[in-house]
């Protein structure tokens, strides 16, 4: 029985969808993307990627017209984009198939997969939604700001998935333990953490010597941890340090960030994929301090780039690396704790680069995306 995904987004999904192909277990991969944006999606034939951008592609372009301004308005696009994605591949399932949907995109999929005599496996790539959502508004509440809360009819729809679906596919301990405090059987949950693109991320240069240099790669947000590295970075003592930041910020943290006046931050914004594994060759170490993070894959690229990582233990970093071996696990809302890491790494470079060479040793060990897949696959077969 061969395998339909639903993805949303590109996410993991099309690496997942390509270790498919490659194993002939591959139907089609359904996405709201354009077509002519998954053009480069090498391995995957193009007849197998089914679109329907119809929603999709114009809510991820909102930005550009001012439309992104209501927040009722991206609310309610977001949601229909994802839940008439599901019905629409739902009413093309007419034969059984094991589906694999994202998380608050395969209801409908899933149901329908069923009924023909297939299964369905939810893919959570992040904590329990309702834990998620509780830690969130945690996390707003200390820094003094508003959290809006997840739509309640994706809560419920995702709740529905998890008791709907024959498996649940999770990346990490730190997923595993939320689906479990939150009442999910253990016999329901299959770990199998992701893989890296070790074609694409290998060390390539070394870091410089006069200066000492933490990367940070992802969204700025509350999410992701960022006021914890930028505490922990003004608390580091360093004639030269610098914080390199790269990804997009989101807009209630600007205030915050502007209140602190931190001084050695150089914020990149976006930039090509193809200019991160010098980023990370040339840092000493990449933070990410995230509060909720299912399984950050960006730790994989940093290590195959021999650049040691700090991380929490809500990251999947468990998962990844040994703690103080090829980096350092923290626990969450400790910018003490990162502090401290990042001192040991500054005032011992012997100790860095016995990580360093650990960590690319480390990510080799574990394989790239055909152990994930190999992995998946074994899941299906089962079923």
């Amino acid at each position: 029985m061969q395998v339909t995904q639903i993805s949303i987004g590109r996410f993991h999904h099309f690496h997942l969808a390509r270790q498919m192909e490659r194993l002939g277990l591959l139907e089609s991969i359904w996405t709201g993307y354009p077509k002519f944006k998954l053009e480069d999606e090498a391995g995957i034939p193009q007849s197998k990627i089914k679109t329907f951008p119809w929603l999709h592609t114009p809510y991820m372009a909102r930005g550009r017209f001012g439309l992104n301004r209501w927040q009722w308005l991206n609310g309610e696009w977001a949601w229909q984009a994802q839940n008439i994605l599901d019905s629409y591949v739902a009413s093309k399932i007419k034969s059984p198939t094991n589906l694999i949907a994202l998380s608050g995109g395969g209801l409908q999929a899933g149901a329908a997969a069923q009924r023909e005599g297939g299964h369905h496996l939810c893919d959570r790539g992040s904590a329990h939604i309702q834990y998620q959502e509780d830690i969130l508004n945690e996390e707003h509440k200390r820094w003094g700001l508003t959290f809006h809360g997840i739509d309640k009819r994706i809560v419920a729809k995702e709740e529905a998935e998890y008791e709907q679906a024959d498996r649940i596919l999770i990346p990490s301990e730190f997923v595993k333990r939320s689906f479990i405090q939150m009442g999910v059987p253990l016999s329901k949950l299959v770990k199998i953490p992701y893989g890296a693109r070790l074609d694409r991320f290998q060390k390539v240069d070394d870091p410089c010597q006069n200066k000492f240099r933490i990367l940070w790669v992802g969204a700025i947000s509350l999410q992701k941890g960022f006021l914890d590295l930028l505490d922990a970075f003004l608390q580091l003592k360093h004639p030269n340090k610098e914080l390199v930041v790269v990804g997009s910020m989101s807009t209630d943290l600007k205030e915050l960030i502007k209140r602190k006046q931190v001084k050695g931050v150089i914020y990149k914004g976006n930039i090509n994929n193809s200019e991160l594994p010098l980023l990370y060759s040339t840092s000493h170490v990449f933070v990410l301090p995230s509060i909720q993070d299912g399984f950050g894959m960006v730790q994989g690229e940093a290590l195959a780039c021999g650049c040691p990582v700090i991380a929490t233990n809500h990251t999947g970093a468990e998962d990844l690396f040994t703690d103080g071996v090829e980096g350092f696990i923290v626990p969450i809302r400790s910018p003490d704790a990162i502090r401290y890491c990042l001192e040991q790494l500054a005032d011992d470079p012997g100790k860095r680069q016995a990580m360093s060479e650990a960590a690319i040793e480390r990510v080799k060990s574990l394989g790239g995306w055909d152990t994930y897949g190999d992995a998946v696959a074994k899941l299906i077969r089962s079923l």
